[in-house]
């Protein structure tokens, strides 16, 4: 059909208004699908509430207060001097970045007159010196800058040493209860972006931001001096603004920045979590899961990490147009005036030098800023772990343990690993020195370590404790060196003797590295009793006073048992010996046998005597009975059978 005529024109026209406002609609300021209004989501901060949109600057003087132990380094009169070497190299550079544009000009203003050979040459000889000193424009690669970074490495060093050791001593004196809630990779993540943001705060604000500001308020003065007010006035306009703005929408971008560092924390987390424990992915078949939900985290992180890399190309395009702006405006003023006969050419080039020289670092103060910002808010999190707090802490006259007897006392205890859950309720017993006793059904025996004595220092409590547990986790490192962590001073004769009473050490020699052997992480490379043998060793090495045994046997098979019992047997004569335990042929010989029921002591007394009495006990020793009565039934079923197959078929007369 013929069209008619105007009709397609006006049909695209309706069309095209259609398809702008139906856009215009998807790109409005306030429109929640648009990267610069999105919904603020509440998040929690992998140690602690935190709202996405607080200014980093929150609380700005409680964290200066903590940075203030790691600006000076006290104790070291070296690395003061130092300090204050650089910050006097920061001076000069100050001064050369004046008279560098001043021997350009002066260059120009002599080739422009015809001035001698010798002043010319002189002139050009003093610019290239402080060019040589100054570096490329904005004193990044020059000479005192390299000089200032060259020895500004040994404080640096410092501060990261100070900040790793003291948060790792802080790390481990924190409660168990804190540890068994604990994500490792978070915890990792956050140590490792809190130091290095400790040395990157520092760099930025002392080399950085302070020179920076230095050069505009000293750029201001030095235009309003030798050329005029407009000149000044134009340069305070232009870094108003740029600081300004640069200030306010990085303020604006900190909650995009601070959920990038969540997915981040929680994709790690996710990642170590499931290496760590890789065996029940293996059991379960369950490795697509694990990289699907790993998939997952990392798509989180880059969808928050493009809201923050679209941010930073808003305020980057931002920062060039207001640079761009006050270079016109200055070059047409002193292109103008240089026309009319007021300004020489030399001082148009001494202007053009001069701003671009200055617009060179605020071109980076953005950066700075910002950086300075990232650092503080990845530095929340170890600031939190710096202000989690010590459950358990030396009483304030608490003093070294004079071990004398080794008598341990319980006297109405109670104890919780969370409020209203008590573990332990008003439990009272008497260990006498020497004395063994059992405890059955008893909980973690760690904290028992800390109750046991509040008025002396924990440190030396412990020195006199030794501690067998069920749940044996080594080092990865040597067998040999994971003896001796029982006592770091042994020497290797006293390790192998220790794996000797342990009845590990027939076992070691048949390893090809012998004690060299890596027993891998958390010692996956040994099986649980060859683990929990090396852990017997470790604490017979120790030689305490005190013995608390966690089911120190319950991964070892029937003989190795008696062996090892034995060995402890031999280990805790003389020692006090608190025993926790399941199996109870292993507690026979006990001075004294406690049975904990729902938190409280139900019974208590010798093996013999609570036999007698038909409780709990009994009970118990009873069904245990019944159980290895069946057990060894059904192996000498098995040994039967086995005979019975391993006898020639029998013949008859007649053959």
């Amino acid at each position: 059909m013929d069209r008619t005529r105007g009709h397609s024109a006006a049909l695209l026209l309706f069309w095209a208004l259609a398809f702008s406002a139906e856009n215009l609609a998807f790109v409005s300021w306030y429109s929640p699908r648009w990267w610069w209004g999105l919904e603020d989501e509440q998040h929690q901060s992998l140690l602690g509430g935190a709202e996405e949109n607080q200014s980093t600057w929150q609380g700005f003087t409680k964290k200066v207060r903590l940075l203030v132990p790691y600006m000076w380094p006290r104790g070291s009169v070296f690395l003061q001097m130092l300090v204050l070497f650089c910050l006097g190299l920061l001076g000069v550079e100050r001064a050369i970045n004046v008279f560098v544009p001043i021997y350009y000009k002066n260059i120009v203003n002599d080739l422009t007159d015809r001035k001698s050979w010798r002043t010319v040459a002189t002139t050009v000889c003093v610019y290239v010196l402080l060019k040589f000193l100054q570096g490329g424009g904005a004193g990044a690669s020059g000479f005192v800058s390299n000089l200032r970074s060259f020895l500004w490495i040994r404080v640096q060093q410092f501060t990261n040493r100070v900040v790793q050791v003291r948060l790792f001593a802080h790390l481990h004196s924190l409660s168990l209860r804190w540890h068994l809630g604990r994500k490792t990779g978070d915890v990792l993540r956050s140590i490792d972006r809190g130091t290095s943001s400790i040395n990157s705060l520092l760099s930025y604000i002392v080399f950085s931001i302070f020179p920076t500001i230095a050069d505009i308020v000293i750029s201001i003065i030095y235009f309003i001096t030798y050329f005029n007010a407009w000149f000044g006035l134009i340069v305070f306009v232009c870094m108003t603004l740029y600081l300004t703005l640069t200030i306010i929408i990085t303020e604006w971008r900190t909650k995009y920045r601070r959920d990038m560092n969540l997915q981040d924390n929680n994709a790690k987390s996710k990642a170590v979590d499931s290496l760590l424990n890789f065996e029940t992915v293996k059991y379960y078949n369950a490795e697509s899961y694990e990289v699907g939900r790993f998939e997952g985290a990392i798509l989180k992180y880059q969808a928050s990490e493009w809201k923050t890399q679209a941010s930073l190309a808003f305020l980057n395009q931002t920062q060039n147009l207001i640079i761009g702006s006050g270079l016109l405006a200055g070059s047409l003023l002193c292109a103008y005036f240089v026309t009319e006969g007021k300004f020489q050419v030399g001082d148009f080039v001494l202007f053009g030098t001069y701003i671009i020289q200055l617009y060179t670092p605020l071109n980076w103060f953005g950066t700075y800023y910002r950086m300075i910002q990232n650092s503080f808010i990845d530095m929340e999190s170890m600031f939190q772990l710096f202000e989690e707090e010590e459950e358990v802490k030396d009483a304030v006259n608490a003093g070294n343990l004079l071990y004398q007897l080794g008598k341990i006392e319980f006297e109405n205890v109670y104890f919780s690993y969370v409020d209203g859950k008590e573990i332990l309720k008003d439990v009272s017993f008497t260990v006498l020195p020497g004395q063994t006793v059992a405890l059955v059904r008893l909980a973690s025996t760690l904290y028992v370590c800390v109750c046991v004595c509040p008025q002396v220092k924990q440190v030396s409590l412990r020195a006199h404790i030794g501690v067998v547990p069920q749940d044996t986790v080594l080092f990865n490192d040597t067998i040999r060196d994971n003896i001796r962590y029982g006592r770091i001073s042994a020497s290797d004769r006293e390790v192998e003797e220790a794996a000797v009473a342990a009845d590990i050490h027939d076992k070691i020699t048949t390893f090809p590295e012998g004690y060299d052997t890596q027993v891998g992480e958390r010692g996956l490379k040994l099986s649980g009793g060859e683990k929990q043998r090396v852990a017997i060793a470790r604490t017979i090495l120790k030689a305490p006073q005190i013995i608390l045994l966690d089911e120190a046997t319950s991964a070892l098979d029937t003989q190795t048992e008696r062996n090892i019992q034995a060995s402890l047997a031999k280990v805790c004569t003389n020692r006090t010996t608190v025993v926790v335990a399941h199996r109870l042929s292993t507690i026979i010989g006990a001075d004294q046998i406690l049975v904990v029921s729902d938190g409280r002591i139900a019974e208590r007394g010798r093996h013999e005597e609570l036999l007698l009495k038909g409780g709990l006990y009994a009970d118990m020793w009873l069904k245990q009975q019944q159980v290895q009565d069946s057990d060894s039934s059904s192996d000498t079923e098995t040994k039967d059978r086995k005979s019975e197959k391993l006898q020639p078929p029998a013949t008859s007369a007649g053959h």
